[in-house]
């Protein structure tokens, strides 16, 4: 017969045997942050619409202050990529290009030695060059010269300088006879704080200055937000995803663009909401192709802006190279110089015709054709499309691109 154990003599057998031995899985773990998944271009997918159309019905088209582009792709700001001559031609074709005003093309008379040489060198010897090439003072007369160049072409004139220079040169700039000014840094906020002299408030620009104000960069819906309710007239969205920047190695920082790009239409959706004012959002950096183009606008981008795609063709001043503004720094460069190659036209690349199946060219037909696909007339449209994480959308079936790429 089983007899069953009193109170007394469990209690005892617990002091016989003594506490429970302590176990680190006995306390639950806590969590000092938690990490959101974001997403990139090619982990992502465009879902075709219910309804087609066709892409000749598709509208297309930015507007930015007064200023209306055909073509919502802007130029980056960089020396091997914008020069006055190259302005002209991506507004006559549509677009928009922005001039470096604290590079080369502003601190010599004639950059083709510099840029030569700096084609010229390993990619070890580049960035010193570079940061040699840099240590020129601006010249205020270059400033004038080169917007006053692109101006004679016709041309929607704009330029790009740095938080820490707008102040100094704004005037001059608007004097000169400047459309758009883009503000431009790594990371860009509306607040800034400084033990030096008061940093730039876009609120007191905007008291000195009448023409409209592109800001950028930011990844973020409570950054962007706080820009827009400033008055800018645009905003740039990304960080550290161009091919010649360095900053996400250097300085571990960034979003990938389809995420930022969602986050930041978000606050312009809002603002738009509280105030009845729209400020577009452009996806600066890592557009590669077609593919690319399209799912910027479809995460709600209003326009796109880049550099390397444009850096390959015959009208850059780069010679088939490019770099970043942050590359010449004296303390620490964040950026590379980037070899392109001199591969292709400012027309074929945007618009065709190709022979190429890579995506690198007609970029304007790839966005139109996505555009009619998804049953998108305008971009507001295509904004609208839906979207899909798909990290084999690039390899699904493939095996054989693959292995003819092989041989």
């Amino acid at each position: 017969m089983s007899t069953l154990a009193s109170p007394t003599s469990a209690a005892s057998d617990k002091l016989e045997r003594g506490p429970a031995p302590f176990r680190p899985t006995d306390i639950p773990v806590p969590q000092f942050k938690q990490l959101r998944r974001a997403y990139g271009f090619d982990e992502v997918a465009i879902v075709p619409g219910e309804v087609t159309i066709n892409p000749e019905l598709v509208e297309l088209g930015l507007d930015v202050g007064p200023h209306h582009f055909t073509v919502p792709f802007l130029a980056s700001a960089m020396d091997a990529v914008v020069s006055p001559a190259f302005a002209i031609d991506m507004h006559n074709a549509g677009g928009l290009a922005v001039l470096n005003l604290e590079g080369v093309w502003t601190r010599y008379d004639d950059p083709g030695s510099i840029l030569q040489e700096v084609a010229s060198v390993n990619r070890e010897e580049a960035t010193a060059i570079l940061q040699r090439a840099y240590q020129l003072p601006l010249r205020e007369d270059l400033i004038a010269r080169r917007i006053h160049e692109i101006k004679a072409g016709g041309a929607v004139a704009a330029v790009s300088v740095t938080p820490m220079l707008t102040k100094k040169y704004a005037t001059l700039i608007q004097q000169s006879g400047a459309d758009l000014i883009v503000v431009q840094s790594t990371v860009t906020t509306a607040r800034h704080e400084s033990t030096s002299a008061e940093g730039l408030r876009f609120d007191k620009l905007f008291k000195n200055i009448h023409i409209p104000v592109i800001v950028g960069n930011t990844v973020g819906f409570n950054a962007t937000l706080e820009i827009m309710r400033t008055g800018v007239a645009a905003v740039l969205v990304g960080v550290g995803p161009g091919a010649a920047c360095t900053s996400r190695e250097v300085l571990g920082i960034g979003v990938p663009q389809v995420t930022a790009t969602i986050d930041c239409a978000a606050a312009r959706d809002y603002y738009f909401q509280e105030s009845g004012r729209y400020v577009p959002i452009i996806t600066d950096g890592g557009i590669r192709t077609g593919g690319d183009v399209c799912k910027c606008f479809a995460s709600g981008a209003d326009a796109i802006m880049m550099g390397s795609p444009f850096a390959a063709t015959i009208e850059a001043p780069g010679r088939g190279y490019h770099w970043g503004m942050a590359t010449p720094h004296a303390n620490l460069p964040r950026g590379t110089r980037v070899s392109v190659g001199v591969n292709t036209t400012l027309q074929k690349t945007l618009f065709g015709p190709t022979s190429r199946t890579d995506g690198t060219e007609n970029l304007v037909g790839a966005l139109r054709t996505a555009m009619g696909m998804c049953g998108a007339r305008t971009i507001r449209d295509f904004q609208q499309a839906e979207m899909i994480i798909a990290p084999a959308i690039k390899t699904e079936g493939k095996i054989y691109q693959f292995a003819e790429s092989r041989t």
